[in-house]
């Protein structure tokens, strides 16, 4: 039995198998969980119904379970139609600096160059979840866990 949050045996093997530099990425619920990610990443399906898991939730678990060295999310890049505009504030975003701390670099990138990085030779892992707000994605780097003193 694990003593920390993480008991998903899915995550608990994706994440033991990725290393120093390797992605997470948690996916809102539009995002395209098939296409999404390159093909020999690990897929979890956290996505029960829609609003459940979020991806708040799923990075409070997975902080405890490792170090984050970076975090990249997807921004409006001026498509026509876009339910948010250029520059304006994503709360969820908000949320994910605080959890993430002051520590942990930040890129926001533009929906087409988020979706190359997700689908780079790095991603080990994409996480579904039913994350219902805009532009909710996030793609974290993994860190280095120092050596035991």
């Amino acid at each position: 039995m694990l003593r920390y949050e993480l008991l998903h045996p899915g995550l608990v093997a994706a994440l033991a198998a990725a290393g120093h530099g390797s992605r997470v990425l948690l996916a809102d619920a539009n995002y395209p969980h098939s296409t999404g990610a390159r093909s020999g990443a690990a897929r979890v399906h956290l996505n029960l119904r829609p609003g459940l898991l979020t991806v708040d939730q799923v990075l409070e678990v997975l902080l405890d379970a490792v170090p984050v060295e970076s975090a990249a999310v997807m921004v409006p890049g001026g498509v026509a139609g876009d339910v948010v505009a250029a520059g304006e504030e994503i709360p969820a975003h908000t949320g994910y600096r605080a959890m993430l701390g002051a520590d942990v670099g930040w890129d926001e990138l533009d929906r087409f160059a988020f979706y190359d990085a997700a689908r780079s030779d790095d991603v080990a892992l994409l996480v579904a979840t039913g994350d219902q707000r805009v532009y909710a994605n996030l793609l974290l780097t993994i860190g280095v866990r120092p050596p035991a003193t």
